[in-house]
């Protein structure tokens, strides 16, 4: 239930004492649709019929005076669709490297709090008859999971769906709260929460030996997060300062794949990908020239805890859980294994309740203090990068009669940490979305090529091999020029080591964040066949196809990012009005490389 002046939880609030000048707490998703872009004005009007599914979308942040609670979500009486949703065009040629181009520059700027915390951008001009929507939502509003949930209300299970007969009453903005009101409501919270924690105790002296049995697991917990603390993770190039601007990469692939390998070796989809993820930056690391003899990064991994009854529900629901990524193991099969018996470890460990323990225990502090504890919970020296795996629905989706076609997750970068992985899953396929900073990560690309080159040998070990299905793997850019698909055209990306996968190729966590756990499609989804639901491969997919089959490249040290004379990496946003006239829009500079035939 989203009501006028709920109050945001703790974990709610402390992405709102995260973000930064160069730390941007919003998460997305670049959705990919096969056909014509729609007309805006049909896509506004069809958000605006389906709005009322998602009340607080409407709501902005009221927050209390003189620091005396958190805040709460109000209706905004100003709100208008006008704020949120954009109209912009791609360039000639409408490369996927030039979308990506775009996503990135959209995650660099901060969403306006004096608004609801969220945008859509309609993207129109992607080449093989395709169309975009970036979007981004305060991680404030939603976790991974619910922002999936969220953004599923726009979406239809069938290309021709029956008209909606529901009524649905005008929307009329509740009153704003006054600052004497907002003091008010925060005391009356307050005392609400001294009452049940005497109800609590009550309780549990009711039940002694299941709440000793509690006790001892919310201790073992905290220590076990304590001890982590003590133990700080290692040193590496991703934990520096950043900038504001982002760089964004993609991997496409498929979950049949992912699945084969679990039930070849044992796990769960998550350890394949967790040990996919590792072979990729090991990669990555060694093309820096980085020792990675006995080092085993530290991964954040949200782990969603959104009982049934909450599916629908806004907010974070969620823990987390610090992996280790033993990127010192070459063999792609031993590092699996270590991954698998490090999950299992942390499963049987109080860890997770540990951080639930936390959460709760922050729930009663006040805004200062949890600003800190905010601070503490992404440290450095509790992770080294976020990597979070949101499950998406298995089977196909459609926006105004058009198939979405791939889901690319977008997460966040917390402070001295340069990049972030996110993974979610959709109708047969696994999508990866890579965003790091503009200036430390220049060599995202190697990251993207050394996860599709894990993958490759994890096939190959269990003999998976061949291709077939909708997905294949790689990080190919749509242009046939066989570069990973990145934010960053105007460079020339970094050449990397990569292999010849057998199919075409080309998203979070917060968290987003969601649980790293295996997804429940179909086994069969996307192994040998055309998934259903799913277009026969494009002119655009088949040149990915044939750019993935040339030969490897030796690995070459990041190329300098080139600002331009003010600092910034540059744009192919619009300067002027937020929409765009329908077709390329004139004031949009062309950037990329040039276009090259399909082969």
């Amino acid at each position: 239930m989203q009501r006028h002046l709920d109050r945001l939880t703790s974990i709610d609030a402390s992405f709102l004492h995260q973000e930064g000048e160069a730390t941007h707490m919003h998460i997305g998703a670049v959705l990919v649709f096969d056909g014509l872009a729609p007309d805006f004005g049909r896509f506004v009007e069809h958000v605006h019929d389906r709005l009322h599914l998602t009340p607080r979308y409407r709501q902005k942040l009221a927050v209390p005076p003189l620091q005396s609670g958190r805040p709460v979500w109000a209706d905004d009486p100003d709100f208008t669709l006008d704020h949120h949703l954009r109209h912009v065009a791609l360039p000639e040629p409408g490369s996927e490297e030039q979308l990506l181009a775009l996503a990135a520059q959209i995650a660099s700027a901060q969403l306006d709090r004096a608004k609801p915390l969220w945008e859509y951008w309609l993207v129109e001009g992607l080449t093989g008859d395709r169309f975009a929507i970036i979007g981004k939502t305060h991680h404030a509003l939603v976790d991974g999971v619910s922002g999936i949930e969220l953004a599923s209300v726009l979406f239809d299970l069938e290309p021709d769906p029956p008209p909606r007969e529901e009524a649905v009453a005008p929307w009329s903005p509740r009153r704003e709260p006054s600052a004497a009101g907002l003091l008010f409501a925060s005391a009356c919270e307050a005392a609400t929460t001294s009452a049940g924690l005497m109800l609590h105790a009550l309780a549990a002296a009711a039940r002694p030996a299941t709440s000793l049995r509690r006790a001892r697991d919310a201790v073992e917990g905290v220590g076990e997060i304590v001890r982590a603390g003590l133990n700080p993770a290692p040193r590496t190039p991703l934990n520096v300062e950043i900038g504001p601007h982002r760089r964004y990469a993609v991997v496409r692939q498929r979950l049949a794949d992912y699945k084969a390998i679990k039930d070849h070796y044992g796990g769960t989809v998550n350890d394949v990908v967790l040990a996919v993820v590792a072979g990729g930056l090991r990669d990555w690391l060694r093309a820096r020239g980085a020792a990675t003899d006995g080092l085993e990064l530290r991964a954040l991994i949200p782990v969603s805890v959104r009982a049934e009854h909450q599916r629908h529900a806004l907010g974070n629901q969620l823990t987390v859980i610090r992996g280790t990524l033993p990127v010192s193991i070459e063999d792609p099969v031993a590092r699996l294994q270590f991954v698998r018996r490090s999950m299992n470890g942390l499963k049987e460990s109080k860890q997770a309740v540990g951080a639930a323990t936390l959460a709760a225990v922050t729930n009663l502090a006040p805004p200062t203090i949890l600003a800190q504890a905010s601070r503490l919970n992404f440290s450095t020296r509790l992770f080294n990068l976020l990597v979070t795996n949101i499950p998406g629905p298995q089977l196909p989706l459609y926006l105004l009669g058009r198939p979405l076609q791939d889901a690319f997750p977008l997460a966040f970068l917390p402070a001295k940490h340069a990049l972030a992985v996110a993974i979610m899953s959709y109708d047969g396929g696994l999508d990866y979305g890579l965003l790091g900073d503009y200036h430390a990560m220049a060599d995202l690309d190697v990251v993207a090529t050394g996860i599709e080159r894990s993958l490759v040998e994890l096939r190959e070990a269990v003999g998976a091999g061949g291709g077939g299905g909708r997905r294949g793997s790689g990080a190919r850019g749509d242009d046939g020029s066989g570069a990973s698909g990145s934010s960053a055209p105007s460079e020339s990306s970094a050449p990397s080591e990569s292999s010849a996968p057998s199919a075409p190729s080309a998203p979070s966590a917060p968290s987003e964040s969601s649980a790293p756990s295996e997804s429940s499609a179909p086994s069969g989804a996307g192994a040998g066949r055309e998934t259903p639901g799913r277009r026969p491969a494009t002119k655009a997919a088949r040149g990915r196809a044939t750019a993935a089959k040339r030969e490897p490249t030796a690995p070459k040290p990041p190329p300098p990012a080139r600002p331009n004379a003010n600092g910034d990496p540059g744009s192919i946003l619009p300067t002027g009005p937020p929409r765009a006239q329908r077709g390329p829009a004139s004031d949009m500079r062309r950037r990329g490389r040039r276009p090259r035939a399909d082969t």
